[in-house]
């Protein structure tokens, strides 16, 4: 089977070989950049990453300058690895594009679980459509549209969208979401969740209504 290729892009050397040497262990071909512009051009010239680690705070370009120049024509999977932990910088990766935001230091197991989460939900093996309300999304080809329109949204925004078709009608509570959709025990508060709701009720335009806020618990799907 052929590997599949992660991009790590860390100024720091030692993480780099801290991040190659745990994903190389699961048979991901690893290649490595020390700064954003290598990172970029890289992602210019090798159409066959999967999957960028982008470190926030790197020489020449940082990674949120990456990532948005990246998200100008791809939609590929981007975890921005970073040692900063206020919730404005995790607020400004997920506005830049990201589907996952790690917060140094992390637990490489940690770190794998969530690599291979998303690009479980990146290779999608279901062709099924769900049509709800307007809206119709093919797993098969990772596509949304709404009313015939085709609506632009990243992983975590079509897996939750994906989870909350799946199960309407019932209430979902932010700790379930967090742990079907992101794959893992969230430690953190609801501000993730939050986040990435508010910016698909904003892409689906009016269907978004159909996303109902249950006070004090969740979310609920009616289409």
């Amino acid at each position: 089977m052929e590997q599949i290729k992660i991009l790590v892009a860390d100024d720091e050397s030692r993480m780099r070989k801290l991040v190659r040497d745990f994903l190389s262990r699961q048979n991901y071909f690893i290649i490595e950049a020390a700064d954003g512009e290598e990172a970029l051009r890289y992602f210019y010239e090798d159409k066959e990453i999967a999957l960028f680690i982008l470190d926030v705070m790197m020489p020449k370009m940082d990674g949120y300058m990456v990532l948005r120049e990246i998200r100008e024509t791809s939609r590929v999977p981007v975890i921005m690895l970073t040692a900063k932990g206020e919730e404005r910088d995790e607020l400004t990766g997920f506005d830049a594009g990201a589907d996952e935001y790690i917060t140094k230091p992390f637990s490489p197991k940690i770190l794998v679980a969530r690599v291979e989460a998303i690009l479980r939900r990146a290779l999608p093996e279901d062709d099924s459509l769900l049509e709800k309300g307007g809206i119709i999304l093919d797993k098969g080809a990772h596509s949304v549209s709404v009313n015939g329109e085709i609506v632009d949204l990243s992983y975590k925004e079509f897996e939750l969208l994906a989870y909350f078709m799946e199960n309407e009608g019932k209430a979902l509570p932010r700790e379930k979401i967090l742990n079907a959709v992101w794959d893992y025990d969230y430690f953190g508060d609801a501000r993730t969740i939050d986040t990435h709701v508010k910016k698909l009720r904003a892409k689906l335009g009016p269907a978004g209504d159909q996303i109902k806020t249950i006070w004090g618990l969740g979310y609920k799907f009616e289409g």
